[in-house]
């Protein structure tokens, strides 16, 4: 078994040591944002963490209508910009916690008066120790260059946060049940979908709303583990330019779980299958998926089903996924 296979079936047990480890200090963070709401809030994040920051986007969004900005931290990094933060909430997602342009992100943001959150894998890393209110993920160490288990728990701990903030009682329910619903995520074969991955010189990956973030970390994944050119695009704005690259037999994975686009979902689909392409559809009568009891945590569920699949394709084309050619584990930009 692959470091990848053996690390994303430890998803489970890493969110519920997340949810017990934070589950006190979450919801003081959660009273505190309702005592006194931040007019918007700026994520900071890269690769895969930025990915996680994007679900966290549509949650905060839909469940608490509150603006959500992914900041380019070379705004800070590099062009020196000073911020106008006051008030705002600043999250910072992270593995290693270590990476000079978050740290400096996170840095001006506090010091424009900005609370900063940092949700980090590396609890003694430098954004961990500056940030006013510091997360750890508690997915233990992640060997893999693939981050799949410290992705999880970063969705998860992104949802727990919109949960308390909002006193979403339903919410918060769904994500107490995370960890079963993970393990048998795990073991969900898409076999449809590992044929046309491995045959696949290019491939869509396609979601709406909080699934989008997850067909992105989808994209990557398949890209840094495959070797495959795969990309990610919303729904609705696959619609328009890249609807063109569409024919016979061009794979495109869905996800389209029964959510408040799903009306509008299915229609697209359609559109997409008289073009001729392969359209294969996490949702209802699809492939197979675990349903979470939460229309927005679905995407959770169905990411980790394509991790365990992404890891098949992986060794069926021959490659290492846990060792791409040209990556790092921890990569430190400016």
């Amino acid at each position: 078994m692959s470091l990848m296979a053996h690390e994303l079936r430890e998803a489970p047990e890493a969110v519920q040591r997340f949810l017990e480890t934070n589950g006190k200090q979450l919801a003081s963070l959660g009273a505190r944002l309702r005592a006194a709401p931040p007019p918007f809030i700026i994520t900071s994040a890269r690769g895969s963490s930025d990915h996680a920051a994007g679900f966290f986007k549509y949650l905060a969004e839909i469940v608490l209508g509150v603006p959500v900005c992914s900041m380019g931290a070379s705004v800070v990094s590099v062009y020196g910009a000073s911020l106008r933060t006051k008030g705002a909430l600043a999250l910072t997602i992270s593995q290693s916690g270590q990476s000079p342009d978050i740290v400096a992100l996170q840095a001006a943001a506090k010091a424009s008066g900005a609370l900063t959150v940092a949700l980090v894998n590396a609890e003694n890393s430098p954004v961990a120790m500056a940030a006013d209110i510091a997360l750890p993920l508690c997915a233990g160490a992640e060997q893999s260059v693939a981050a799949t288990k410290s992705f999880i728990v970063s969705a998860v701990a992104g949802a727990a946060l919109v949960g308390h903030w909002a006193g979403d009682a339903a919410l918060l329910g769904a994500i107490a049940g995370l960890p079963e619903v993970l393990r048998r995520a795990a073991e969900i074969g898409w076999p449809s979908v590992a044929d046309a991955a491995v045959a696949a010189e290019s491939l869509y990956v396609l979601g709406r709303g909080p699934c989008l973030p997850m067909a992105m970390e989808t994209a990557l994944k398949l890209k840094e583990t495959c070797g495959i050119h795969a990309e990610a695009y919303s729904l609705a704005e696959v619609m328009h330019g890249p609807l063109e690259l569409l024919g016979d037999g061009f794979p495109v994975l869905a996800y389209a779980p029964e959510d408040a686009a799903r009306a509008l979902s299915v229609p697209a689909l359609a559109r997409l299958r008289a073009t001729g392409a392969l359209v294969m559809v996490a949702e209802p009568g699809g492939l197979a998926y675990a349903a979470t009891g939460h229309p927005l945590l679905d995407g959770i569920s169905i990411l980790e089903t394509a991790y365990a699949n992404i890891e098949t394709v992986a060794r069926r084309l021959g490659r290492d996924p846990d060792r791409p050619r040209l990556l790092r584990k921890v990569t430190e930009t400016v």
